[in-house]
């Protein structure tokens, strides 16, 4: 078994792993960088290293998280004789597992082989192809000339997905609707796929608009067992970002259960996988199609760990220490239902905007059926530089409708002051009647947003009503009043400088919607005699400045692109104008109220 472990992460996957490490006697080694000076992870683990270059504190992921040879350096300096890199970061980075392993040390994850496999969706639709996995209808080829990629586009017929070759964690994507759409959606994805990861490659495929998300849990040993262990539904996502996932899937067919097994055990078995893995499928009118492969645990793991009983770091821990599976195919369980929420620290609708500062108190729920995953407490700060994760709310129940219950009732319980978080939203999306009856598909937060917004009143109702009746008690039996009848989640989520600037999210394709990609903002700012003032929203790193000094600008016109928590918002101008000042440039650091650009009318 493995002696002494470095995980190369932080937030709430370093607690995880820190708990199952802890569990199976093993030496736990944090790291940090100066932003996540003394974070939860730091305490947990049995020692903690900060990630300095040349003595100095650094804090963006750049220079810390992401810094391989950093983290190289502090592995050997702990005498670390494995790895876990967590998800994110550097967890599919294929020359990072080469380092690791070239350092005599244990990856856990697969080889660096399967990871630079599955890193190209090009490549990864080769493979799957010659494996007997299904694919959806597309291009995927090495000509990425713009027109080369439009005449593919127009031969597939609209509407199609734009994707980041390179691309994973909804990043690198746009639904482009017809012709006139695709040269700005392919600019734009080239765009953050180069900022993200390096590489502007993109591929092409038919998008199925009332499609699921269904994904296979795979696990493989070094001695060439490779089993699954169920599928999990991940189709309720905002801007192709996860907000609810559930085990197993409901409404599909146990044939189709079966197949999607099997293709996903081929899919491992063709890239001679070992550890953890996930083959993501779309689902729609009961056929299924290879999306991608997620090299590594996914954030969602807990709602399979809930049904099978089974501890999920520990398999990778025990793989990894070349320690066969604990069992084969045949006895793996499948016990009830669980249902995931993700908490992120962000405002709430129609923004959703990144949510920054310090957590003055919180509160996890509790009780039968919930567990909790989490990676802050009270007193930390959330940071602009990572993403917005506090951590995820599981509910497990005998059946789906006692699962979704308990974790409607528990998001309810969750208190947080100081920050927003989006507890409130996905508590209501779970107690729509659509989720209920299991008509979940990716467009789910749009097509139900007036069930959604009914049912975010419904529950902003019944907790007001709730937490007054407790503040009035706990007023009455102890002398001092407290302020929880003040919180909800919804409420919460209007912070000082959306209310100031009256932020308005724009779309390209119809009514204002909360999950429509990308996210847009209107400029904010003083306008007086003439002058107009655009200042940041929220606190991000700015990507791309699109006007300069002079510039005749129209309202709506896109100024500049910012990147806030793994997204990319774009701030436009509130009226016509010409451009008098920019105050930024790309990579700058901006806070809330930060002023921008300058203009006159």
């Amino acid at each position: 078994m493995i002696s002494t472990l470095l995980i190369a992460n932080r937030g709430e996957i370093a607690c995880r792993i820190i708990r199952t490490a802890r569990r199976l006697g093993i030496r736990t080694v944090a790291v940090y960088s100066a932003a996540d000076r003394g974070a939860l992870h730091t305490l947990l683990a049995d020692d903690a290293v900060p990630l300095l270059i040349d003595g100095d504190p650094r804090y963006t992921a750049s220079d810390t998280y992401l810094n391989q040879s950093l983290i190289m350096q502090v592995a050997h300096d702990c005498r670390a004789d494995a790895v876990h890199p967590g998800y994110g970061f550097l967890s599919e980075n294929a020359t990072f597992a080469q380092a690791v392993a070239d350092a005599g040390m244990k990856f856990v994850g697969p080889s660096a082989a399967a990871i630079e496999a599955m890193g190209s969706k090009a490549r990864a639709k080769q493979l799957m192809s010659e494996a007997g996995v299904p694919l959806l209808p597309g291009y995927h080829g090495a000509d990425q000339s713009d027109q080369v990629l439009k005449t593919q586009a127009e031969q597939m017929g609209y509407p199609i997905l734009i994707k980041a070759v390179a691309g994973g964690g909804g990043r690198g994507l746009r639904i482009v609707e017809s012709s006139e759409q695709f040269a700005d959606a392919l600019t734009a994805v080239k765009r953050e796929a180069i900022s993200a990861f390096g590489d502007d490659r993109v591929l092409l495929e038919r998008y199925l608009a009332r499609a699921r998300h269904v994904e296979i849990q795979v696990f493989a040993d070094q001695q060439g067992q490779c089993v699954h262990l169920y599928e999990r539904d991940c189709s309720v996502q905002r801007r192709h970002q996860k907000l609810i996932e559930e085990a197993p899937a409901p409404g599909l067919t146990e044939a189709t259960r079966q197949a999607m097994g099997d293709a996903a055990v081929r899919a491992a078995q063709a890239i001679d996988y070992t550890g953890a893995g996930t083959v993501e499928f779309l689902y729609q009118d009961g056929e299924f199609y290879f999306l991608e492969m997620n090299t590594r645990l996914q954030v969602e793991h807990p709602v399979t760990e809930m049904i099978t009983g089974l501890d999920l770091v520990e398999w990778q821990l025990r793989v990894a220490a070349g320690e066969p599976l604990p069992l084969p195919q045949a006895q793996i369980p499948c016990n009830g239902w669980a249902i995931e929420a993700r908490i992120n620290a962000e405002s709430g609708a129609p923004d959703f905007l990144p949510s920054t500062g310090l957590i003055q108190q919180l509160a996890w729920p509790s009780g039968e059926g919930i567990r909790v995953d989490a990676g802050f407490r009270s007193g930390d700060r959330i940071s602009v530089y990572y993403d917005s994760l506090l951590g995820k709310v599981i509910a497990h129940g005998a059946s789906r409708n006692q699962a979704a219950a308990r974790l409607a009732n528990a998001l309810t319980r969750l208190q947080v002051l100081g920050i927003s978080h989006n507890a409130g939203y996905l508590g209501a999306v779970v107690d729509t009647d659509a989720f209920r009856r299991g008509d979940v598909q990716t467009g789910f937060v749009v097509d139900h947003q007036a069930e959604i917004a009914e049912s975010v009143e419904r529950r902003q109702a019944l907790c007001v009503s709730t937490r007054f009746a407790e503040s009035s008690a706990s007023s009455a039996s102890s002398g001092y009043s407290t302020n929880w009848h003040m919180l909800t989640a919804w409420r919460s989520a209007h912070t000082p400088f959306s209310r100031q600037h009256h932020i308005t999210a724009l779309f390209s394709d119809g009514p204002l919607s909360p999950a429509c990609d990308p996210a847009t903002l209107t400029g904010s700012g003083a306008q007086q005699h003439g002058q107009q003032q655009i200042k940041a929203p929220l606190p991000g790193r700015v990507i791309s400045v699109l006007v300069a000094n002079g510039d005749a600008v129209a309202a709506g016109q896109a100024l500049l692109i910012m990147e806030a928590m793994k997204m990319e918002h774009t701030l436009r101008a509130t009226a016509d104008g010409s451009v008098t000042l920019v105050h930024c440039a790309e990579g700058d650091m901006v806070q809330p109220d930060q002023l921008m650009m300058e203009f006159a009318d």
